[in-house]
């Protein structure tokens, strides 16, 4: 095997990329000035030896706690439990939760071999005394393996005495009825709530 199907292929394991563009992408980076190429695998090299887990909520970072599990005006009394760091980014991108984070890293699906012992879901449990957690927002995907995994993580906190919420789900701003799901529409219409 060659260094050019070498790299397709790995291009080629990357979400959303397929043999085609692996490969494009492989001849694009030939085409570049060999220091551009050398930037971008020093960037690599760099992302695996330095981003690691927070120590308190496994959200990604460079420290041993991430920038929002430092931030003194987070309100640790409110945790949100993502499947994955990259969940983080969407929900900070609203700017209305001002709480701590919790990154489970996945979500339950017995089909592929990931049980509870996979999640950080321990770690989770561990931190509502000691850090004064009074909320817990459970924020997994609609998905089935989400909603399993929202239920299990539901489960184990019932004995904590902390309220438990989660995240509504439902019709997005400026989308139509006509094109929405039977359970989306299901879901929207039990989560209503009154007009102001």
């Amino acid at each position: 095997m060659s260094v050019i199907d070498d790299l397709t292929s790995e291009l080629a394991r990357l979400p959303g990329i397929g043999r085609k563009t692996a490969l494009r992408l492989t001849y694009h980076l030939l085409r570049q000035p060999h220091s551009q190429s050398r930037r971008l695998a020093e960037a690599l090299v760099l992302l695996t030896e330095r981003v690691r887990a927070c120590d308190r909520c496994h959200n990604l970072t460079e420290s041993p706690l991430c920038a929002l599990c430092a931030d003194p005006r987070r309100d640790p009394a409110i945790v949100c439990v993502v499947e994955e760091a990259s969940d983080i980014a969407s929900i900070e991108r609203a700017g209305e939760f001002r709480g701590l984070y919790h990154v489970l890293g996945g979500r339950l699906s017995p089909l592929d071999g990931v049980g509870p012992d996979d999640l950080a879901i321990g770690d989770l449990l561990a931190r509502i005394e000691p850090e004064g957690v009074k909320e817990v927002i459970l924020a997994t995907n609609p998905s089935l393996e989400g909603e399993a995994t929202a239920l299990y993580v539901q489960r184990q906190l019932l004995a904590r005495g902390v309220r438990i919420t989660r995240i509504a789900r439902g019709l997005p701003v400026g989308g139509d009825l006509e094109y929405a799901d039977g359970v989306t529409i299901a879901q929207a219409l039990s989560a209503r709530r009154e007009m102001l």
